[in-house]
């Protein structure tokens, strides 16, 4: 879970029935790989002939649900469900279905942190441990002090993605901060414990207030809550992968009479609820469920829960609009979440802040990010910052990585290099 590389199935799965690849193969789209705006400068809201055929591909990589949505002209234009949100029950997955967003909490996240730097709570380049220095990182690594909000939201802590045994390993860098890129979920949920701390609030109350609540993103929430048990699909495993059982739902699940015995919702639970927690939660779950507080709490960089027309009406917001409204994060700050700020291929693939941006011609960067929760999770999210439009796909299959790219291409028109990497 977390996208731990112990929980974690993190390599692409192949088909192995080449026959059915076969079969599918006049289903596949002509990439375009030309830098001639023109060729891609038309809605992404996918035909209706790719659209018949999705359910093939979909069953082709074993994904049960899937759900897309598309921003034009910086409004939520369309969004389709197909498929089962759940193979035990049935259920279709629709427009009330809850997907965990896995790595695309990320960008959300980022979003708030930098209302946070423009209101004057946090400041960009300023190191984390000024702000809040946890019990949990290595006492003898000096270059953790030297860890700025910037180098979190790029990328460039030099932090691991997430320690195997945090219950009994120290946080370390892995390489000088401000340096190069290591992507890290250990970066962004130190972030939150520091947005946390400095503001008195959890994750998913400074989330609510600063962007769900305005944006009409009612229904997503980085924990837990009536309807998210109500609609949240159920994923599966890719075709002959074993993928841990762990996830969000299970945990949430025995988490939620705990905070209801204790008074206190779990979506206002801060660190310190998490160590208070603790022993109980890991006397009423398996073994390993829970071995630190912050299996307990929501998650900046992996716990975000929606329907893909949420996501679609946050992604509307990192667009430019005619007037930002006083809740939104300033146009200049909205423009550096999408300028390049470290490299990742040079003159190809850049991070900025809370996105991977790929060059599309000399003047286009597209912004994107994917997700993977427990094998059973995949997610992908591209945009058009210049056109302000954007693609958002979410499935509940360890296999939906090879559905989301065909789902891209078909959109947009480009096989994005990104996909090769």
């Amino acid at each position: 879970m977390h996208d731990r590389p112990a929980g974690m199935i993190g390599r692409r799965t192949f088909l192995g029935a080449a026959s059915a690849c076969a079969a599918l193969a006049a289903l596949r789209p002509s990439p375009l790989r030309a830098a001639d705006p023109a060729q891609y400068d038309h809605p992404w809201i996918p035909s209706e002939a790719f659209l018949a055929g999705l359910p093939e591909w979909m069953r082709a990589f074993g994904v049960p649900g899937l759900g897309i949505a598309v921003v034009e002209d910086g409004e939520v234009a369309w969004h389709r469900a197909f498929g089962v949100a759940d193979t035990a029950s049935g259920a279709a997955v629709d427009a009330d279905s809850v997907f965990e967003c896995a790595s695309l909490s990320k960008p959300v996240f980022a979003y708030v942190a930098l209302k946070l730097v423009d209101t004057g709570v946090l400041q960009l380049d300023r190191t984390l441990a000024h702000y809040h220095r946890p019990d949990y990182l290595a006492k003898d690594d000096p270059r953790l002090d030297r860890i700025t909000v910037r180098d979190v939201l790029r990328h460039s802590s030099g932090l691991p993605n997430w320690r195997e045994h945090p219950d009994r390993e120290p946080l370390r860098t892995l390489a000088e901060p401000g340096k190069g890129v290591n992507y890290s979920g250990e970066a962004f949920y130190w972030l939150q414990l520091v947005a946390e701390q400095a503001t008195g609030e959890s994750l998913d109350q400074l989330a609510r207030r600063h962007l769900f609540e305005p944006a009409g993103m009612r229904a997503s929430t980085y924990t837990w809550s009536a309807h998210a048990a109500r609609h949240s699909v159920i994923g599966e495993p890719a075709p002959g992968t074993t993928p841990t059982v762990q996830t969000f739902h299970r945990q949430w699940s025995l988490l939620q009479p705990i905070a209801e015995a204790r008074g206190k919702p779990l979506r206002e639970w801060t660190w310190n609820d998490g160590v208070r927690a603790l022993p109980q939660a890991q006397a009423a779950a398996p073994a390993g469920m829970f071995v630190w507080p912050g299996d307990l709490l929501a998650n900046s960089a992996a716990s975000l829960r929606g329907p893909v027309q949420d996501y679609a009406r946050f992604i509307a917001h990192v667009m430019a609009r005619p007037t930002r409204q006083c809740w939104e994060i300033g146009e200049a700050t909205r423009q550096a979440m999408l300028t390049p700020q470290m490299p990742l291929r040079e003159g190809w693939l850049d991070k900025g802040l809370g996105w991977n941006l790929e060059r599309i011609d000399a003047n286009t960067r597209w912004f994107f990010h994917g997700g993977a929760n427990a094998g059973r999770y995949k997610t992908f999210i591209v945009g058009d910052p210049g056109r302000r439009r954007g693609l958002v796909v979410m499935t509940n299959g360890g296999g939906g990585t090879g559905v989301y790219q065909r789902v891209v291409r078909a959109a947009t028109g480009r096989d994005l290099l990104a996909f090769d990497l």
